[in-house]
């Protein structure tokens, strides 16, 4: 079994996390953020839109505020969803542990080993290289 997809990990997210900050979420209903945001929200999980944009402190995405970096959410924050490449993704992981998150997910294709070993290292579950909705669909 790859360390990065332990299922006990995945469910511990999909099933006891409820608020997740979406790094890399903008309004483009276009992008992957974007739809699997909704399907979070859909799943009745809180969503959190971390994108550079919402520096002014108006952006919203899909009817939530956005704030421009994980240490601006003035509230606890289960899981940070990582939409980003694989060689920017690791400084989020770092910033999850920093602002007491329960855990860190690495979307499909974002891989970065020193990133989960430091995650892991510091008590903070961690998965990468998959999908929610993946996950979700694999599931009776």
């Amino acid at each position: 079994m790859t360390p990065w997809l332990d299922p006990e990990a995945i469910d511990f997210m999909l099933d006891e996390c409820e608020t997740w900050a979406v790094v890399g979420l903008s309004g483009d209903p276009r992008r992957t953020a974007y739809s699997i945001a909704a399907l979070l929200q859909q799943r009745g999980k809180r969503i959190v839109p971390i994108h550079p944009d919402a520096a002014s402190g108006t952006l919203e995405v899909l009817g939530e505020r956005a704030y421009p970096t994980l240490a601006d959410v003035p509230f606890a924050v289960d899981v940070v969803d990582v939409f980003r490449r694989s060689e920017a993704a690791g400084q989020f992981a770092d910033e999850a542990v920093k602002i007491g998150a329960k855990a860190v997910w690495f979307q499909l294709g974002v891989v970065d080993e020193d990133a989960f070993a430091r995650t892991s290292a510091a008590g903070v579950r961690m998965v990468m290289d998959t999908c929610p909705a993946i996950e979700w669909a694999k599931r009776p």
